[in-house]
């Protein structure tokens, strides 16, 4: 479906999802320096905490998708689709795998004091929240309206 009077440049779209996804980690590598008064490349890319960016990634996407095709299309319809598995993805399933692994690291921690196998620990903050999906997705969604609303 192509427009033939979009309401805003594709491009200006782009740089509302990436800037959605980029503030959300900014927001988790400032919380890191503040609280470990260090800093961690990694925290640029790593999962969960606050806010979810995936989160704010997929609603901003489907914000712009919506203010682009019109919030009754079907490219709006596919886009909110994806965003609600994404979200219920980061809410529940990752965030029931992280405590998976923390009572793995339990199990592991107690055979790890009787010697019987190396120390190597899961990664345990996997998910979200359903506060920090939520914090996500108004983050992407005001984003996209402030660089794509009118």
């Amino acid at each position: 479906m192509i427009l033939t009077n979009p309401p805003f440049a594709a491009e200006q779209g782009f740089v509302a999802i990436f800037l959605s996804w980029f503030i959300s980690q900014f927001f988790k590598v400032l919380r890191g320096i503040i609280h470990e008064k260090r800093f961690d490349f990694r925290w640029l890319f790593d999962t969960g905490g606050m806010p979810s960016s995936h989160s704010a990634f997929v609603a901003s996407m489907a914000t712009v998708v919506g203010l682009y095709y019109g919030f009754s299309s079907m490219p709006f319809l596919i886009a909110l689709v994806i965003t609600i598995i994404t979200m219920f993805d980061a809410a529940s399933v990752r965030r029931n795998m992280g405590k998976q692994a923390t009572l793995l690291n339990k199990m592991l921690d107690e055979l790890y004091k009787k010697g019987e196998v190396p120390e190597k620990r899961l990664k345990e903050l996997l998910g979200h929240t359903p506060v920090e999906v939520f914090a996500g997705a108004f983050l992407g969604i005001g984003i996209s309206f402030l660089i794509c609303g009118r």
